[in-house]
């Protein structure tokens, strides 16, 4: 094993208690309430699609206002972080008053930034020849969310924002864990955004990726992924004990712009290197969070190197089903359905038609209930076969 994924296996990387919202709530308890039961937090709606109806993970309830922002931090994405921070508030007041002069860290992953408020500046240009007074174009940069985080709470430590697309924010988790190694951080704030615009929702559409229905994983009636908006934020610090973020794993099949290896083979690279870092078998692992978007060919290879790697006796599912795919999110917002699973000790089961496509490797889709969860690995895997898989422990303390 390499001198530098030794040093990482032996330091410790505390996840505190997730900061979520989702379009299944603004709490963890109402959202892990729908995660273990199965409750779909879908939208029907024209509102990005007009004449053309999709079901979406729309993010509901009240946002901080943002009126009094600079305007370049004025985006519903950063709302959505702003309405995460809040809730993340105890948790650094509490590392604050322990390290008044805590060099804290910010790692996100985004897809979207600010680009829906630059599409509607860009209708008034068409239609008035002029931007919008309130227009700033910064908000749309990928650096907008952590830089707009670093601002808010007045941090001055590393801050930066990771773009791979849907493995954005696992990206973000596993470089805030070599942050607090290096020792350039005390703390770090990792995670991610990503908010509804029509860019992404008609991007995908164009590609015939999007499902009309809610979404299948896994069924032989699978016909695409309904997109979603969420923000997840933790407070990761050098700390033994609680839930770890015991191991990552990233790989990049360099194969398509849009498809991944058929074969799995980069996804499983991915996770058997989470394995790795974290000293642990596939057999250790008692839950799989699944990428699952419900495409034809995610659902192939994820199963072919689910099989290969576990076999069809750990249960396995896809909480996409729920929120919609949160892409540049999903990362951070999976790997905390995992961290709820494991401190509830509960299974997020497989919302489907209820049929497993037989042309698929065979795998263990989960149903709800109890279990004795110890660790969770959760898959990330986006465009141009860009693979990320984090392990999460839970520890006896």
């Amino acid at each position: 094993m390499p001198e530098f994924l030794t040093a990482l296996q032996d330091q410790p990387c505390r996840l505190s208690t997730p900061a979520l919202l989702c379009s299944l709530g603004d709490n963890l308890a109402a959202i892990a309430h729908k995660l273990f039961t199965g409750e779909r937090g879908l939208t029907v709606t024209e509102g990005f699609t007009p004449g053309r109806a999709l079901p979406l993970g729309l993010v509901s309830g009240e946002l901080p206002p943002m009126h009094d922002w600079p305007a370049e931090h004025r985006s519903r994405n950063n709302q959505l972080l702003a309405a995460a921070l809040q809730q993340l508030a105890p948790q650094l007041d509490a590392l604050r008053s322990r390290q008044p002069q805590a060099r804290i860290g910010v790692v996100l992953g985004t897809s979207t930034s600010g680009i829906g408020e630059s599409e509607a500046a860009v209708v008034h240009f068409q239609q008035h020849g002029d931007w919008p007074a309130s227009f700033a174009y910064q908000r749309q940069e990928i650096g907008s969310p952590s830089a707009f985080v670093a601002a808010h709470l007045g941090l001055n430590g590393p801050a930066y924002t990771l773009s791979t697309a849907c493995s954005s924010s696992a990206r973000a988790l596993a470089s805030g864990r070599r942050l607090l190694a290096l020792g350039l951080c005390d703390a770090v704030i990792a995670g991610g955004a990503d908010s509804l615009c029509a860019l992404t929702v008609n991007g995908f559409a164009a590609l015939e990726a999007v499902s009309d229905q809610p979404c299948l994983p896994f069924s032989p009636k699978r016909r695409g992924i309904n997109i979603g908006e969420a923000a997840a934020l933790f407070l990761l610090t050098p700390e033994p004990g609680g839930i770890q973020l015991a191991g990552y794993g990233e790989s990049s099949d360099a194969h398509h712009i849009s498809a991944p290896l058929a074969d799995g083979s980069g996804a499983q690279a991915a996770m058997q290197a989470a394995l790795n870092m974290a000293g642990i078998s596939a057999a250790q692992v008692d839950y799989v969070n699944l990428h699952g978007t419900a495409t034809a060919q995610n659902d192939s290879m994820e199963a072919q190197a689910i099989h290969q790697l576990f076999g069809d006796q750990i249960p396995c599912s896809s909480t996409k089903a729920l929120t919609g795919h949160t892409l540049g999110a999903c990362g951070a917002l999976e790997a905390a359905f995992c961290w709820l699973a494991l401190r509830e000790g509960c299974l997020p089961p497989q919302v489907n038609d209820g049929v497993t496509d037989p042309a698929l490797a065979p795998i263990r889709l989960a149903t709800a209930g109890a279990a004795p969860l110890r660790r969770a690995l959760s898959n990330s895997f986006a465009f141009g076969g860009n693979n990320a898989a984090l392990l999460l422990e839970r520890t006896d303390d």
